[in-house]
């Protein structure tokens, strides 16, 4: 059973594999600037992700372990990625 969530769905501890990145809407400028941006971030298909920490108020900005580096982000900005929960076949 695949357990596929978005990332801003995340809670602290929780780690994974990203799974997909972007809407894939490539008509709206927004949607594509933000995909260019998390793949520049290092936000890339594959890659190991860990939640190890959300802020206060509205759990934003929440920070990242992304492989070996750590890496902020919006909740907003965050639902753009997919992740599949490590531990899911378990």
């Amino acid at each position: 059973m695949s357990n596929v969530i978005k990332l801003s769905d995340a809670r602290v501890g929780d780690r994974g594999v990203i799974v997909s990145v972007g809407t894939h809407c490539h008509h709206q400028t927004e949607e594509v600037e933000l995909e260019r941006r998390l793949l520049e971030l290092g936000l890339v298909e594959g890659a190991n992700v860990e939640l190890i920490h959300e802020g206060l108020f509205g759990r934003d900005p929440m920070a990242l372990r992304v492989d070996d580096m750590r890496v902020a982000l919006r909740r907003k900005e965050a639902a753009s990625l997919s992740i599949e929960l490590a531990g899911a076949a378990e």
